[in-house]
C-alpha cells in the first residue's frame, strides 16, 4: 500500500471522465488502499482515482478520524433536493485553499462497493457535498467551474501565491 503522487491544479488530468470499473479484484482493492493513505497524507477528506492520475470511477470519503471509511465505486446522484446548501470546498490537488459552493442540501448515491455489490446511500450535510464534488471530480468537473469566473479567478491568484510561499519557504 502507497501514498501515490497527486495531480496539481492546472494538470489536465484533472479534467478528465474516469471510467466505469467492472473488475472487483484485488487491483481495486489495493487502490482504494492507496486512494485512503494518500488522502490520509494530504490531510484531506475525500478523493479520487482521477487525482491520482488513475481514470477508474473510484472515490473514497472519511470526514473525520472517528468516521468510518467509504469507498464508492461508480457512484452516481440518482436523487438531489431542491434545499441548497453552502459549504467551503477544496481539493486534495489545489492544497490550502477554499471557496463556498453551493449544492443540493440532500442526495441520494447510488454505487458499488469493493465487492460490486449495489448500494444505495442517502446524505445530508457535509457528507452530501463531499460526495457530489467528488462525483464531479469523476466526471471530469473540477471544483472550480462551480464558481463564477471572478470568484474562480480570485481564488486561483489565492492557490498560486500560496504556491509560491511554500516554494520559497520549502
Amino acid at each position: 500500500m502507497t501514498v501515490r503522487p497527486i495531480l496539481k491544479f492546472p494538470n489536465p488530468g484533472l479534467r478528465l471522465s474516469a471510467a466505469r470499473v467492472d473488475a472487483f479484484d484485488a487491483d481495486l482493492r489495493e487502490l482504494a488502499t492507496d486512494l485512503l493513505e494518500t488522502m490520509q497524507a494530504a490531510k484531506g477528506i475525500g478523493i479520487t482515482a482521477p487525482h491520482i492520475g488513475v481514470l477508474k470511477q473510484v472515490s473514497v470519503i472519511r470526514l473525520s478520524e472517528t468516521d468510518p471509511v467509504k469507498t464508492y465505486v461508480n457512484p452516481q446522484v440518482s436523487w438531489a433536493s431542491d434545499e441548497l446548501q453552502a459549504y467551503k470546498e477544496g481539493s486534495v490537488s489545489m492544497q490550502d485553499v477554499l471557496d463556498e459552493i453551493e449544492r443540493p442540501a440532500r442526495v441520494r448515491v447510488t454505487y458499488q462497493d469493493l465487492t460490486g455489490a449495489e448500494q444505495v446511500e442517502e446524505a445530508d450535510s457535509l457528507l452530501a457535498v463531499c460526495l457530489q464534488h467528488e462525483i464531479d471530480q469523476l466526471n471530469g468537473i473540477f471544483w472550480l467551474d462551480k464558481l463564477s469566473r471572478l470568484r474562480r479567478e480570485r481564488v486561483i491568484k489565492r492557490y498560486e501565491k500560496v504556491r509560491r510561499l511554500t516554494q520559497t519557504v520549502g
